[in-house]
């Protein structure tokens, strides 16, 4: 897939997410995201691509971007609204970020339909700072949705945009560890059927509560959290001695009162 044609595809998604399907699919990850970010801190964070989802609303880093490849599908004044700034990048895998100068990177939908998925992962893997933190969102093939997109030369009638090269969450586990980038967790949702309409979709949401109990790895998308690891990095902490063991802990100065 070439950058022309992950450019349609990104589009292609734009597009679905106005759907019912994506109206659902958003809901799950908003909430998610929300979780998941709330307590990861430092200085800087980006949102590549996706703006229809605010990934770091609940984030409180004092310097948050979105990335998008074009700046005319960036609304300024929601930027501003939720504390973001703008960094247009050509390509994904290129981002415009200096070496180790972030502390969080979310991916949400952007390397099952970019060209390089490797590459845009290497891109992330250098602009995180060690221990900095990267979340990635994408589609299961191992769902229900899955199984209907797999179907549709059959069908001829795709549910998901027909160009994404959708991702198993083992094989990004694989990809991710190739990178010292260490899983620390990972979450599923949406459990619905693959239903067209808003009114289907909510006569199935009984499903939800039913597959994170049953069979939590099969829905129809997955979030990953992964925490870069350096090698031959030591951490500053007391010498782990016989003696150093038997004498007190210091306090440090800034936590006494």
């Amino acid at each position: 897939m070439d950058s022309a044609a992950s450019e349609k595809s990104i589009i292609a998604l734009d597009s679905w997410l106005k759907t019912p399907a994506g109206v659902y699919v958003r809901a799950w990850e908003q909430a998610c995201l929300d979780d998941m970010t709330a307590d990861i801190f430092g200085f800087n964070a980006v949102q590549v691509g996706l703006p229809q989802i605010d990934a770091l609303a609940a984030n409180r880093m004092p310097n948050k971007w979105q990335a998008a490849t074009r700046a005319t599908e960036l609304d300024p004044q929601q930027l501003a609204a939720g504390g973001k700034q703008i960094a247009v990048a050509l390509d994904f895998a290129e981002l415009p970020f200096a070496s180790q100068s972030l502390d969080l990177v979310v991916l949400p939908h952007v390397l099952e339909f970019a060209a390089e998925p490797h590459q845009v992962l290497r891109e992330v893997e250098r602009v995180l700072i060690p221990e900095g933190q990267v979340i990635i969102i994408g589609f299961n093939p191992a769902s229900l949705w899955g199984v209907r997109q797999g179907l549709r030369r059959v069908t001829r009638s795709p549910y998901l945009p027909v160009a994404g090269e959708f991702i198993s969450m083992p094989r990004m586990k694989d990809w991710l560890k190739l990178l010292n980038l260490g899983v620390t967790r990972s979450h599923f949702g949406c459990y619905a059927p693959p239903c067209r309409t808003a009114h289907w979709l909510g006569r199935f949401a009984f499903m939800e509560n039913a597959g994170k109990r049953w069979w939590p790895y099969l829905g129809a998308v997955y979030m990953v959290h992964a925490v870069k690891r350096v090698k031959g990095m030591t951490l500053i902490g007391p010498a782990w001695n016989k003696k150093a063991a038997k004498a007190p802990q210091a306090v440090p100065a800034t936590n006494r009162k």
